[in-house]
């Protein structure tokens, strides 16, 4: 019975983040109506870009539903997660556009802009999650996450675009690899310490994809900029590894010694 009970409460819980999510795809529509009111004039293309940005969302928001916590501590969404679902809109918005090159060449400059936006709204929802004391894992996740799909959709339309090629997509994908790779190599899931390194690195990635999308930019300077963020970042995630594999060998032989010293 209190294991049904469980089940039930954390169906109510995330059961109360519907109203939420609803709002976020509300969200997701009324930036693609600004693109659409502005730029899009067939229909058939209307429906597609409306369609597609629901078929998104809706993966979005069953993988919010699916990540959320239960629990006494998880009953209110938060404001913290208010904004960083704002950033999700937003991301689906882009997600959606990067998809459609002849549109995403028209809004280029709201489209870097709208990616500036979502960078800046990075620092708030951390901001008001320590304001407010409610800091959780899942909201740390939805962060990093966020943050994650944004670097890839900004490498999908620099390639749409022609501003680069496929390689481009190794600065989005690299993380997923090496969460791919923790699969195999354990010592990879390990918990990293917070690193200043990192959060610039990642900036980084992000400010110079804005920076590629937009039309004065050319492909040359593109490419050299991109590429410096591709080495920036293989050398981030070489430290974090190295960081990693000292910290498991350092505890292995903590408890060697250990064991040692009961033994005599």
């Amino acid at each position: 019975m209190d294991s049904i009970r469980i089940r039930t409460d954390a169906n109510c819980q995330r059961a109360n983040l519907v109203p939420e999510l609803s709002i976020g795809l509300v969200l997701v529509f009324a930036f693609l109506f600004l693109a659409d009111f502005a730029f899009i004039g067939d229909v058939s293309v209307k429906l597609t870009v409306y369609g597609l940005a629901a078929i998104f969302y809706t993966i979005f928001a069953v993988l919010v539903l699916k990540g959320w916590q239960t629990g006494p501590a998880y009953r209110d969404f938060g404001w913290a997660n208010r904004v960083t679902l704002l950033r999700g809109a937003l991301t689906v918005t882009l997600a959606t556009l990067a998809w459609f090159p002849d549109i995403l060449s028209e809004v280029a400059w709201p489209f870097a802009l709208t990616g500036l936006a979502i960078l800046l709204l990075d620092g708030v929802d951390g901001a008001i999650a320590r304001r407010s004391g409610f800091k959780s894992d899942f909201g740390a996740r939805f962060d990093m996450e966020l943050d994650a799909l944004l670097i890839v959709v900004l490498c999908i339309a620099l390639i749409n675009l022609d501003k680069t090629g496929l390689w481009v997509l190794a600065l989005g994908m690299m993380r997923y690899a090496f969460i791919i790779v923790g699969r195999l190599w354990p010592v990879l899931q390990l918990p990293l310490p917070e690193s200043f390194r990192r959060k610039t690195v990642c900036v980084w990635q992000i400010a110079t994809l804005m920076i590629a999308i937009l039309p004065m930019v050319s492909v040359e300077f593109a490419f050299w900029t991109l590429a410096l963020a591709l080495v920036l970042l293989v050398y981030s995630f070489a430290v974090d590894t190295a960081c990693l594999v000292r910290h498991r060998r350092s505890n292995i032989s903590q408890n060697t010694d250990s064991q040692t010293r009961s033994a005599t």
